[in-house]
């Protein structure tokens, strides 16, 4: 992947005497001597590609030139020896595209240089937060560390600077998607071979993870979904400790994460294999409806206008059945947007109100939640806009329930 051309297209956004600094992050500590699973800085990930600890990348656009640098841990053997091979200065070379490769100790007298040396203006940082009781990224802490040394720069957002870049995927970070949307629709048959009432939720999440991890991903993208009955009524159900009880529909709201892109993807299934002629009502309206979200996609549009196109055929829909009086109503059962966007992250970085543009991907997940009925439906693609309209990207993953029964009865 070119996360050169990344880096290129980033320096053309950005001012003269300006400096980017980014780090990948370190393991956070849960207790004792364990460690969470360590989860690299986006934005960071997006300009160099690498997915190590303790490493960090600066950039210095002068009037004449890019100086780019690359900062790692020093290999040792004796760390090896309990952690693992730890990346060489070739290799991450290789990887990022960046010639000068340095060693992470030598950091801090490298800024002090640049500082000395160049009037540097700006310092792009990493310091979104998304919201106020948060505890502060690695990267914010290092921002506020520079800003006290230096407080004559002026700090700017490098998660805001990147937006506009990561909102439209390149050819390589759509096959990255491609290929980890194929992973799902293979988990999710996996799941559909083996779904039948008295399973657990977490059975049915593990036999879903168990399948992507097989086939190369390292994790999925977020907590897998799998509620049963009433539990795929609530949006974000994560506890998957419930039985899947015969005459109920089971949620599944998943999706693999391949070389640190996403898919994401959501099916609703009948726990015994066939639909009740209420189950398949419903469903053929949340069908409807993200079918003619696709239809409807194209660019030019926003993530807003999406959302009411979903909502004007759910309201019908629902009049119809006699669910609601009025299109107005349709909050009652369908209470979140229909799309945003996915990349790197799950819910990928986009500024609100943006056009949408051939090359984003987003979501398309209609939704209805009758609870008085413990009917949860949502059925979601994965869709890049072109320039004529748009692709389903997850479209051989089966979702008409004619086929999603045959597939069950086999």
């Amino acid at each position: 992947m070119s996360f050169k051309s990344h880096r290129e297209n980033l320096y053309e956004l950005l001012p003269e005497n300006s400096l980017v600094v980014s780090y990948a992050g370190i393991p956070i500590h849960t207790n004792e001597d364990d460690y969470y699973n360590f989860e690299v800085n986006s934005q960071y990930f997006y300009l160099t590609g690498l997915e190590r600890e303790n490493t960090a990348f600066t950039a210095l656009k002068t009037a004449e030139r890019v100086i780019e640098t690359l900062f790692i841990e020093e290999p040792d053997e004796l760390n090896e020896r309990w952690t693992g091979k730890m990346p060489t200065k070739e290799e991450v070379s290789a990887i990022s595209g960046i010639e000068d490769v340095r060693y992470i100790d030598s950091l801090d007298s490298m800024l002090s240089s640049y500082m000395g040396r160049f009037p540097v203006e700006y310092v792009y940082a990493d310091v979104f937060r998304g919201h106020k009781d948060d505890l502060p990224d690695y990267n914010a802490v290092k921002a506020k560390e520079l800003l006290e040394a230096w407080p004559a720069v002026t700090l700017k957002d490098l998660h805001a600077a990147v937006t506009p870049l990561r909102e439209v995927k390149d050819e390589e970070e759509i096959e990255k998607i491609r290929k980890a949307i194929d992973m799902t629709r293979q988990g999710l048959e996996f799941v559909m071979k083996n779904l039948k009432p008295g399973m657990m939720e977490y059975q049915v999440q593990a036999d879903y993870e168990y399948t992507i991890k097989r086939l190369g991903s390292k994790r999925p993208s977020f907590n897998t979904i799998a509620g049963s009955g009433l539990n795929g009524c609530m949006m974000h159900y994560g506890t998957n400790h419930c039985m899947a009880e015969d005459g109920t529909l089971i949620l599944l709201d998943l999706g693999a994460k391949y070389e640190n892109y996403c898919s994401d993807i959501t099916r609703t299934y009948p726990v015994n294999g066939k639909f009740t002629p209420r189950q398949r009502e419903i469903y053929e309206l949340v069908l409807k409806a993200n079918k003619e979200v696709a239809a409807y996609a194209k660019p030019g549009l926003t993530l807003r206008q999406l959302n009411d196109r979903a909502k004007e055929v759910l309201g019908e829909g629902l009049v119809s059945l006699g669910l609601i009086q009025d299109v107005s109503e349709v909050g009652k059962y369908y209470m979140h947007g229909v799309s945003h966007a996915i990349g790197i992250d799950v819910h990928d970085i986009s500024f609100p109100g943006d056009l949408l543009k051939p090359g984003w991907i987003i979501s398309n997940e209609p939704g209805l939640y009758i609870d008085e009925e413990a009917i949860g439906i949502r059925i979601e693609d994965d869709l890049l806009i072109t320039e004529e309209g748009c692709e389903v990207l997850s479209k051989d993953i089966i979702k008409e329930p004619d086929e999603i029964e045959a597939f069950m009865a086999r």
